[in-house]
């Protein structure tokens, strides 16, 4: 019997199962993480990351099991995509996707007004309050010095960052992250490495990867998905010498 306490954790993901015309891409999948932790999940092709993603983010909905969230043991299940983005779950998806023609301070500002209610975004005007927190995140995401610059210009992983930043602008408690490192300078994956660490001092992060050399940087707790359940969890040294992992994943 587990003896951790369910308050103890931000999101609790309980057998759940989801199948696509006869294939069951999750099978019986249960995964937890706390209120500021870093995990990455890892697996090969197929074995349900995406799809685990899209059923917390609302994108998917499972056939059976359960999703609870936060600290009054909310049922995501029972929220649409925009609800559970509001609740405090961000995604970032592989590819940026920033607002190119717009300069990062627009890109920004943008994300900060999104948070508000429709009517309001219609005579919304920046305060000051507004402009120190979007330098605060300028500053956390490292372009501090460019938030003039046209996002078009950035860097592939400077775009990675800012689309970070956009998220954080939202107040998410939990990010889903999809290989950040993937196209990334090895500067750029320093810097990637640096910023996740330091997030995850007070949000949840959920790290997609296949990169290994990646996964070892972080140094945090990983998740080995395959045929879309839990096949091993542990740190990553405890996971790469699991007989089973290596059969399905490290040994291909």
């Amino acid at each position: 019997m587990s003896t951790a306490h369910p308050k103890a954790q931000l999101l609790e993901v309980s057998g759940v199962s989801v199948s696509f015309d006869g294939f069951k891409a999750i099978n019986n999948l249960s995964f937890s993480i706390g209120p500021a932790e870093l995990r990455a999940v890892i697996g090969p092709n197929g074995a349900g990351k995406t799809t685990f993603m899209d059923i917390i983010t609302g994108k998917t909905r499972p056939d059976a099991g359960r999703v609870i969230w936060g600290p009054r043991s909310q049922s995501l299940l029972a929220l649409s995509e925009a609800q559970i983005a509001r609740a405090g779950v961000g995604r970032k998806f592989q590819r940026p996707t920033v607002f190119e023609d717009q300069s990062v301070e627009d890109n920004l500002m943008m994300a900060l007004k999104a948070d508000r209610r429709p009517f309001r975004v219609l005579f919304w005007r920046p305060e000051s309050r507004d402009r120190e927190r979007i330098a605060e995140l300028a500053e956390t995401i490292g372009l501090a010095g460019m938030l003039g610059r046209r996002a078009g210009e950035l860097s592939h992983g400077q775009k990675q960052w800012l689309e970070i930043g956009m998220l954080l602008a939202q107040d998410p408690q939990l990010l889903l992250v999809d290989e950040p490192a993937a196209g990334m300078t090895p500067a750029e994956r320093e810097h990637t490495t640096a910023l996740l660490r330091s997030l995850a001092e007070q949000h949840a992060i959920v790290v997609v990867e296949h990169d290994m050399e990646f996964v070892r940087r972080l140094g945090c707790k990983v998740t080995v998905l395959h045929e879309g359940a839990v096949l091993a969890e542990g740190s990553l040294d405890h996971v790469t010498r699991n007989q089973e992992v290596i059969d399905v994943y490290l040994g291909r």
